[in-house]
């Protein structure tokens, strides 16, 4: 028997936790923690403990797929190349390039992201490339830029346990970032003080000094409203505001106009237990506050997060150690995804498309002219699809017919394709209609890198061989663009590739992989001496001054009324990630649960019949699903939740596709929904 076990980075949440891989005569049987880790420290979730149950499960695609008739049926890899190529090519020469778009993924290395966006860019020639940060944290980056300068959490994970005061809010923490929450509750046993604000009484509120439990859709008001008392409290770090900001007579005046009468009316909020969380939160010596897509996923996302900005920048509760803004990431290369250019509008490190020295230090680099226009974002996608603009689409590791909101209308979009290539590891919901499918591989089947959710940088390693016939993204990316005429993409190996990244991103000019076979280092690091950088912001921001935006209260796109009187909202659960590709595989994950529930209010369930268990019919403008009820006070009365993990109760048949105006993200925490018991006929 040959045993050993292989250092790597955990595929799941955005935590990042150091992981070993255990192979057996070149099979994955286990997953243990690496104890001198700085996130795991010795300690996984039970999705990391379970990381490597998918990697060999029966459903792993082997060889390419394409297909014919009504059907995929199995072809060679030449064939699906070539095909492939071909197809692209003409469709490029008879519509232009404008009509190819391209979704990267999250779940892939930075190398791999890295390189479709090349690819995207270099060999079409459209910025038409986006990813599921769009669904997630697009307004984090757009907000968090505009008032600081970056978009990313200013602080490190381990950084939470030196908080004095944490307020958590818009972020299941114990259930999506167990290993964050345990920080969480370590600096609530060290004395720190914990404010948790939520729509939902999430599991974390049992932990809280203070627990809020606003309107949904109700942020900007809540926070507006704080700001109003600490203000008016003098709590306001005045020397902050005058040396560090810019605009806050503007941010004063209209804070002046959230009273907190005028709040509790919008938000339901009781005006003392506002005045509790300003005062703990504004007087504490080191605040930290901690969200994730209860802020962000709303037709308001940008202004949630600029109000956010605007609290801690009028507390000076940021730029500093245990002090700032954190946006957990939710998905495992989400934030290095960004970081790659995987957006519409940026190459990597975030320099803008439209920027024309940008622009030409890619130029030169790759040998091509590059389009100036801010391309499509994922919606936009799909509705240009569906309109016949757009004619193909490449989605590598992502599942739009899942995850993205009002699913009807994204599978019309993609059955009007002229061409859809998917690159997966498994067959899934958006597979199902694809032209061709590649086999891609896994991340223990490959070197690379992800970025974590604290911008810390880390190995990925190799730890079994290739399942099947399957191939490394990054490869199938090279070989298609070898194939396309293209030149620059004859790499050797995923460090060519980072070498490449490196080159052309000042926040990463300072890693390499020598640097981090010794451990993780966090971005920004722009020398080979430079250590990294903990904390964001430490005495100027990177913009320079902090920018204060006054921000007006607006309702979500939709309201409840008498034919839709609950309002629903989406979310994930402790077992399952994402669309349930990769957990729905995994035998201890899908024990532990194996279907979807649709969260009832007791006093709304008895006043509709409903019991625990019992089958309900759940039903929007866009959609219906059918599915067992869970009678549970973590939801206030009208309110319904309902994951989005599981294909066969699919929440996002349901979701409002409206749009934030700024970062485009859809609403997927507010839609309105009837609810009625199923009667079975006897």
């Amino acid at each position: 028997m040959n045993y050993k076990t292989v250092m790597s980075t955990c595929p799941y949440c955005g935590c990042g936790c150091g992981i070993y891989l255990e192979v057996i005569d070149g099979h994955l049987v286990g997953t243990m923690p690496s104890c001198t880790h700085p996130i795991s420290q010795g300690s996984l979730c039970i999705k990391g403990w379970s990381a490597h149950e998918f990697v060999e499960s029966d459903g792993r695609l082997t060889r390419p797929l394409w297909k014919r008739g009504a059907n995929l049926e199995t072809t060679d890899w030449d064939t699906a190349m070539y095909f492939v190529a071909e197809r692209l090519r003409n469709i490029k020469e008879t519509y232009g390039p404008h009509a190819i778009a391209f979704l990267s993924s999250a779940k892939c290395t930075n190398e791999e992201n890295y390189l479709f966006m090349k690819f995207a860019r270099a060999v079409i020639g459209t910025n038409n490339i986006d990813h599921c940060a769009r669904l997630c944290h697009a307004p984090t980056v757009a907000g968090l830029a505009y008032a600081f300068g970056s978009g990313a959490m200013t602080n490190s994970i381990p950084e939470l346990e030196e908080a004095s005061c944490i307020l958590v809010t818009g972020s299941n923490t114990t259930e999506n970032h167990p290993l964050i929450a345990s920080r969480i509750i370590a600096a609530k046993e060290k004395g720190a003080y914990l404010i948790v604000i939520d729509p939902r009484r999430i599991h974390l509120a049992n932990y809280a000094d203070l627990f809020i439990q606003p309107t949904l859709g109700t942020d900007v008001a809540w926070i507006n409203g704080m700001m109003n008392i600490i203000i008016n409290e003098g709590w306001h770090n005045r020397e902050f505001i005058r040396t560090r900001t810019e605009n806050f007579e503007a941010l004063k005046a209209k804070i002046s106009e959230y009273t907190p009468d005028r709040v509790r009316s919008i938000t339901g909020v009781d005006p003392e237990l506002l005045k509790i969380a300003a005062r703990a939160y504004a007087l504490s010596p080191n605040s930290s506050i901690v969200y994730t897509m209860g802020i962000t996923e709303h037709t308001t996302g940008v202004d949630n997060v600029l109000s956010l900005a605007n609290l801690a920048m009028l507390t000076g509760h940021v730029g500093k150690r245990g002090s700032g803004i954190n946006p957990l990431r939710g998905q495992n290369n989400v934030q290095g995804a960004c970081d790659m250019g995987a957006l519409p509008d940026v190459y990597t490190g975030y320099q803008k498309v439209s920027d024309s020295a940008s622009r030409e230090k890619f130029e030169k680099a790759w040998g091509v002219t590059l389009p100036e226009e801010t391309g499509l974002t994922v919606v936009e996608m799909i509705d240009a699809a569906a309109e016949g603009e757009i004619k193909a689409m490449y989605i590598m590791g992502e599942n739009p017919m899942l995850s993205d909101p009002d699913i009807n209308h994204v599978r019309e979009a993609l059955a009007n394709l002229d061409l859809l290539v998917v690159q997966d590891i498994f067959i899934n919901e958006t597979a199902d209609l694809a032209t061709v499918v590649f086999p891609a591989q896994s991340f223990a089947e490959k070197d690379g890198t992800f970025t974590s959710t604290d911008r810390r940088v880390q190995r990925v390693r190799k730890a079994i061989e290739p399942i099947g016939e399957s191939k490394a993204d990054w490869q199938i990316m090279s070989e298609l663009a070898r194939l396309m005429g293209a030149k620059g993409f004859d790499y050797k190996n995923p460090e060519e590739i980072f070498k490449e990244i490196s080159s052309l991103t000042p926040s990463y000019s300072g890693i390499t992989y020598e640097r981090l076979d010794k451990g993780s280092l966090q971005w920004p690091c722009r020398s080979l001496d430079d250590p990294g950088t903990e904390y964001l912001h430490k005495d100027v921001f990177s913009k320079g001054l902090g920018t204060f935006t006054p921000i007006d209260w607006k309702p979500p796109a939709e309201v409840i009324d008498e034919d839709y009187p609950f309002y629903l909202t989406t979310g994930r659960v402790h077992f399952h990630y994402h669309t349930g590709t990769m957990t729905r595989r995994s035998p201890t994950l899908n024990r532990e649960m194996s279907s979807g529930s649709v969260d009832v209010n007791p006093q709304d369930a008895e006043k509709l019949g409903i019991k625990e268990k019992d089958l309900v019919k759940v039903r929007s403008r866009r959609g219906e699903v059918k599915i067992r009820a869970k009678i549970t006070e973590m939801v206030p009365p009208g309110v319904v939740f309902i994951p989005f993990n599981f294909r066969e109760s699919a929440a996002n048949a349901l979701t409002n596709s409206a749009r934030d105006p700024v970062s485009k993200i859809p609403e997927f925490k507010v839609c309105a929904v009837n609810l009625e018991k199923v009667t079975t006929r006897r």
